[in-house]
């Protein structure tokens, strides 16, 4: 056998004593962290199919109803939406504080344009959409043009959206009689589809379709490679020829029409128009602990929005699962920390090991 011959018979050998090598060191861990890396949604789904099995085996077959399943897709419609326009947000390395207060705003809007000025429902909702994209314009030219932190405009925005909820609607709520008789349209998204022993709403239909769309734009596009360009590392995504500016303009204008969906889901599940409701307070709170659930980094760059989803779902298991046990509703609340700091917790292990 000739040198060469001999050294490519070698180093091939030597080549595939290392890979095996790597694999065999890689292990059972090693290859769980490395679907966790790839699959940021993972972690969530598992918690949820755990939650369910465990709340089944407890409850019985009133858990695993078509009722109590659809019911639980019916609680988290609205939190759901916000969920998906916040990972966005999160996921450029930023956070809204001023989703819930957006949503409220534009279904009070939504409701006020048509009953005080006597504008067509379909016009009303059009009109409040794109007064939500307005509002996420003005949000991400002050993170982006003007440099402010994502943190201080959107507590800024949230304080802003509140006041003027309320100046605006003079207090007022507009009954669920009143849109029923004159706007139905209003309320269109609270329409129920039954399918089987399931009911649905076209609220409900409208999260999933967004969920999906949102995930393929992210998945499968230019502009969803530069989202997560932008949250990794907004300079060398400059630097590759992101235009930063445009995308995260695009992003906050997107959350802005997302949060205005919110809305109309509102008003289709609760019926009224309502400047008090408790979105505004408490919807950024459930978006954002949705999202850490689901997966997605605080740091930005990595996630997933149907982990988000799965996030959502799961608050929803707890809290129904909860109830129907007859269970102190605090508990919900510490059982959700708890997975929050445990997401969080996940989330640093996978960057570690990644690093």
């Amino acid at each position: 056998m000739s040198a060469p011959d001999n050294y490519e018979a070698v180093t091939a050998g030597a080549s595939q004593d290392v890979a095996k090598f790597d694999d065999e060191k890689k292990g059972l861990i090693g290859r769980f962290h490395h679907a966790l890396h790839t699959t940021p949604a993972l972690v969530p789904l598992i918690v949820l199919v755990a939650a369910i099995i465990v709340f089944g085996l407890v409850l019985g077959s009133k858990f695993f109803s078509p009722f109590a399943l659809t019911l639980i897709l019916q609680q988290v419609q609205i939190v759901g939406v916000l969920a998906a326009a916040q990972s966005l947000i999160i996921l450029t390395a930023g956070i809204d504080l001023s989703v819930g207060a957006i949503a409220v705003l534009c279904s009070v809007v939504m409701g006020q344009v048509t009953f005080r000025y006597g504008v067509p429902p379909f016009f009303a909702v059009a009109f409040g959409l794109a007064f939500g994209t307005m509002i996420g314009a003005i949000n991400g030219w002050l993170v982006s043009r003007v440099k402010l932190p994502p943190f201080i405009v959107t507590l800024g925005m949230w304080q802003i959206v509140l006041a003027a909820n309320y100046l605006y609607s003079a207090n007022e709520t507009i009954r669920s009689q009143d849109i029923e008789a004159q706007a139905p349209f209003l309320q269109f998204l609270g329409n129920k589809l039954k399918l089987g022993g399931a009911t649905f709403t076209l609220g409900v239909v409208l999260m999933l379709l967004l969920v999906a769309i949102l995930a393929y734009v992210l998945r499968s596009t230019a502009w969803g490679r530069h989202v997560y360009a932008v949250g990794d590392d907004p300079d060398a995504a400059e630097l590759a020829g992101v235009d930063v500016h445009k995308t995260l303009m695009s992003v906050y204008m997107v959350v802005g029409f997302i949060c205005a969906l919110a809305g109309w889901v509102m008003i289709g599940r609760f019926g009224s128009v309502s400047p008090s409701a408790t979105t505004g307070v408490i919807g950024n709170i459930q978006a954002i602990t949705a999202v850490v659930i689901g997966g997605i980094s605080l740091f930005g760059g990595r996630g997933s929005i149907v982990g988000s989803f799965f996030g959502a779902m799961i608050v929803g298991v707890f809290e129904l699962g909860l109830r129907m046990a007859g269970a102190n509703p605090q508990w919900t609340f510490l059982l959700i920390g708890v997975l929050i700091i445990a997401a969080v917790a996940v989330d640093q292990w996978i960057r570690k090991v990644s690093a």
